[in-house]
């Protein structure tokens, strides 16, 4: 690895040959942890670098320096799959020259692999690097576990830069991204804080109304008839839909019923369910705490697998198509169907699609769960601001007071009639929010276009304006 190695930062990026208006990737399995992304665009700065397209699989509050460097000039454009925090604001008031692209977590490896989206230099934050220049996520003091993002970048790049803050004396027994596609590591104090990666809601709410959601939700995927042996299953991390993972887990105890596999951004509380033998394996694009990380390390049924593998179109098959239920949330859902991730209901940024989109589309039952009244506003409104996942490919909304079926599922709006559970025409569900709350005023949309929202296949299908 000698050969490959550079004393300092500044030296690792001159060895891409870096030039203004270049595209720089980055991976967010620290996520708002991450050290990396801001240590490359500070010398970026300092080395007069211009109009750079920063390629961030996801961007965190951590990264407000991103949001500095587009308001000098230094960079120009951002390709990501999520956002929050000071970069969305700066996104708002138009910081950057151009439109930032949102893609999903499955159509951003697609567009790497067929060649739409070309990466001059990748910079891997890597928790190790052995001897032979091989990286492993789940070693070292900032271990993060699955380095799949990641992937597709080490892959295609032209140049791949492993940045780390550990070099080991062994092979380790998981090698995340092999040395053969690493051109250059260099070794930094830190490349970031893993307690970060514990961000949002990782725990079982105990707010009744999610816990009556979460219940509804657990009984529409028994009532579908998905729980069974071979079942299929993911989750988002937040409170509700780890709730009804927790009904669902006993149902399954209750019934003997043994799932194939756990899928997406993996918990502790996935971890639990595989130790108990309720599912045969864990296929883990990314790593949600620390809990994660331990059980990638150390168990044979934790599996490492690229975000192209999890949800690319791209593929003649990715685990998102073997789903049969996922959890999903929303800020806003329409009498369509169609869910808004992206936006609240004032069209402000506040995250991004991830694999929102890629899982509904895959699962046999995609479902979302979400309160009716949010903050005293009604989740379901005649039109989503912001178009994230299309409503064909969304299947129910569950809320506290029942669930709304899509028109084009009669058979499951039956199934779940015949199950003893309320069912609703969504208008009547929005009727019912807007008797609680009242019609809210919304904000005027603007007239400068600051995002695009690229569908999984790589088609627009909606534009944010400010």
């Amino acid at each position: 690895m000698r050969e490959k190695t550079a004393a300092t930062l500044r030296q690792a990026m001159e060895a891409a040959h870096l030039e203004d208006g270049m595209t720089i990737s980055f991976h967010h399995h620290l996520r708002n942890g991450d050290f990396v992304l801001d240590m490359v665009l500070r010398e970026a700065e300092a080395m007069g670098l211009k109009g750079l397209r920063v390629a961030a699989s996801s961007v965190f509050p951590c990264h407000g320096r991103l949001a500095r460097a587009a308001e000098r000039g230094v960079v120009a454009g951002l390709d990501t799959n999520y956002m929050s925090g000071p970069v969305a604001a700066a996104v708002a008031r138009g910081a950057f020259a151009e439109p930032v692209r949102f893609r999903t977590h499955g159509g951003r490896p697609r567009a790497i692999d067929a060649g739409e989206l070309h990466i001059d230099a990748a910079f891997i934050a890597a928790p190790a690097v052995d001897p032979l220049g091989n990286l492993s996520g789940v070693e070292g003091p900032s271990a993060c576990g699955s380095l799949g993002y990641a992937m597709a970048d080490a892959a295609h790049a032209d140049t791949v830069i492993a940045v780390t803050d550990h070099f080991l004396d062994h092979s380790p027994e998981r090698i995340s991204i092999d040395h053969g596609q690493v051109d250059v590591v260099v070794k930094v104090d830190r490349i970031g804080d893993p307690a970060g990666i514990v961000s949002g809601t990782t725990k079982v709410t105990r707010d009744p109304v999610g816990l009556v959601i979460a219940e509804y939700a657990a009984r529409a995927i028994e009532a579908a008839g998905l729980l069974r042996d071979g079942f299929c299953f993911q989750t988002g991390a937040g409170g509700a839909s780890l709730a009804a993972a927790s009904f669902v887990r006993e149902r399954m105890r209750e019934q003997g019923v043994r799932g194939r596999f756990l899928l997406g951004g993996i918990t502790g509380y996935f971890v639990d369910m595989l130790e108990e033998g309720l599912f045969e394996d864990i296929y883990d694009v990314q790593c949600f705490d620390l809990a994660a990380v331990r059980s990638i390390r150390e168990n044979a049924h934790h599996h490492e697998i690229s975000a192209s593998d999890y949800a690319s179109v791209g593929r003649k098959r990715c685990y998102v198509d073997d789903l049969g239920a996922v959890l999903l949330g929303a800020t806003e859902i329409d009498l369509d169907f169609n869910v808004n991730v992206h936006t609240d209901s004032n069209g402000v940024i506040i995250g991004g699609s991830g694999g929102h989109s890629d899982a509904a589309a895959g699962a046999e039952m995609a479902i979302i769960v979400a309160p009716l009244l949010r903050a005293r506003l009604p989740i379901v409104v005649d039109r989503v601001r912001t178009v994230s996942t299309p409503g064909r490919t969304v299947d129910a909304l569950v809320t506290e007071y029942g669930a709304a079926v899509n028109p084009a599922r009669p058979e499951l709006a039956q199934r779940l009639r015949d199950f003893g559970l309320p069912v609703f025409e969504i208008a009547e569900l929005r009727r019912k929010a807007l008797a609680m709350a009242g019609e809210p005023v919304r904000a005027p949309q603007g007239e400068r276009e600051v995002a695009v929202v690229e569908y999984r296949d790589g088609t627009i299908i909606d534009r944010i304006m400010a």
